[in-house]
């Protein structure tokens, strides 16, 4: 009925799937969990004790395949026709998470996105900007989700049935620089795949500092920048990328190249600060997409 599949590197991912476990013999339905780890060396003992759980896989996979190959992967591998991604570094926030999911199970061919949440209390200094960044732009509630369903989708969350999946695959020839989600969204909505956003949340605890997250940010915005260029998405689809052309459009580009190169310290050393303000977050990283040749 169920098939539960979860890519993971370098994390223990052992407390999820007991969760999930437990939630879905709760729950009386034929499942299984199946973890795919990409080639990691961290955790390996932990999680082999996966395979301890009835119906449950975890596998080491030989060599490093990449984000978008992996969820491919697992989807190959899944037995049966609903499928349940979800990301390692999260938790299922209520106790019927399992249940809320096979309440969703029928015929139609949709997605259905859960959603995400960040716990309250604030991590250290060190991590701020993650924590502020997914409270503000991720953990959005049912209401202003609806209102852009396919740009606020992730998929650390979501259920798919297998035939949606082998229309709409995760695409494996982009450079492995993130927006892997962006693209696959982009491809639902040009499918006209319908995604039902739901009130099922996971927290997300792989919250990285400040300045890992930073890093990865830029690699994000010369992922965009690719896709966009590679003609995959269209220029507007993301807020980024549609400033981006504006300012070329009225011939601004030299001036915030210029004025970006001169204050990207400054950017850095606010945004990695104990009040990160994501309004300059934001500037920085069109500074750095239109810094991009």
């Amino acid at each position: 009925m169920l098939s539960i599949l979860i890519p993971v590197y370098d994390y223990d991912v052992l407390a999820l799937v007991e969760t999930l476990h437990y939630q879905c013999t709760q729950s009386k339905i034929v499942f299984e969990i199946i973890v795919l780890d990409d080639a990691s060396t961290l955790f390996a003992s932990e999680n082999q004790r996966i395979n301890e759980l009835s119906k449950s896989t975890f596998i080491v996979l030989e060599n490093n395949i990449g984000r978008s190959a992996i969820r491919n992967l697992l989807a190959q591998k899944a037995n049966f026709e609903n499928l349940l991604f979800l990301d390692a570094d999260t938790i299922p926030v209520h106790n019927n998470f399992i249940s809320n999911y096979i309440s969703q199970i029928n015929n139609d061919e949709k997605i259905v996105y859960g959603g995400i949440l960040y716990q309250t209390e604030k991590p250290s200094k060190e991590q701020l900007l993650r924590w502020v960044y997914g409270k503000e732009r991720e953990a959005l509630n049912v209401y202003i989700r609806n209102k852009n369903p396919y740009i606020s989708f992730l998929t650390l969350n979501f259920l798919i049935s297998k035939n949606i999946f082998s229309k709409v695959v995760f695409n494996e020839n982009i450079p492995n620089f993130r927006h892997e989600d962006t693209l696959f969204s982009y491809e639902l909505m040009l499918q006209k795949v319908k995604i039902i956003h739901i009130e099922n949340p996971v927290y997300h605890l792989g919250i990285e500092s400040s300045e890992t997250f930073l890093t990865k940010s830029e690699e994000a915005v010369v992922g965009l920048k690719n896709l966009v260029d590679s003609g995959l998405i269209s220029k507007d689809y993301v807020k980024l990328s549609h400033y981006y052309f504006i300012l070329k459009k009225y011939r601004l580009l030299p001036i915030v190249r210029f004025c970006f190169k001169i204050s990207k310290p400054l950017f850095q050393k606010q945004i990695l600060s104990k009040k990160p303000s994501l309004l300059l977050f934001d500037l920085y990283r069109l500074g750095y997409y239109s810094s991009q040749n």
